[in-house]
């Protein structure tokens, strides 16, 4: 009996390593410790060959240029607030597409840009709440 518990508890302690995998991997929008990138460092790529997202902050992402490789995402953070307000304009949407900030009821998830193809755009962010207006240019560069 002792060896069926803890046979029980070492698979539920994978699961529970599973899921927490699969949750940070769910994650990547909505906050978190990756790395961040303006100046043109790629991440690591974790463990599963996933790169982590790069965050760049609302509060300083202002007139810099963020690069992010292509595939990647940038989690667009810093705004606990207002973060389900921001639309984004962007000069070559071929290059990067804007996904808005979410509050589902159960997670809360940031805004943040899709790297579709290789180039630089310029993206031009508001929010209707706060009424704070952006205007930075990502980069976006080859896989590697």
């Amino acid at each position: 009996m002792i060896r069926t518990r803890l046979h029980r508890s070492i698979a539920g302690l994978v699961a529970v390593a599973a899921l927490t995998t699969g949750a940070f991997a769910l994650a990547g929008c909505s906050g978190g410790t990756a790395p961040t990138s303006s100046t043109g460092s790629a991440p690591a790529t974790t463990g599963s060959g996933v790169l982590p997202p790069i965050i760049a902050d609302l509060g300083s992402i202002d007139g810099t240029t963020v690069q992010v490789p292509l595939g990647n995402t940038i989690d667009l953070t810093g705004d606990d607030k207002d973060f389900t307000h921001w639309t984004a304009d962007i000069a070559d949407a071929k290059i990067v597409s804007f996904v808005p900030g979410k509050d589902d009821g159960s997670a809360q998830f940031n805004p943040g840009l899709e790297a579709l193809a290789e180039g630089t755009t310029k993206v031009t962010m508001d929010n209707s709440a706060s009424g704070k207006h952006l205007v930075f240019t990502v980069e976006v560069t080859a896989k590697k």
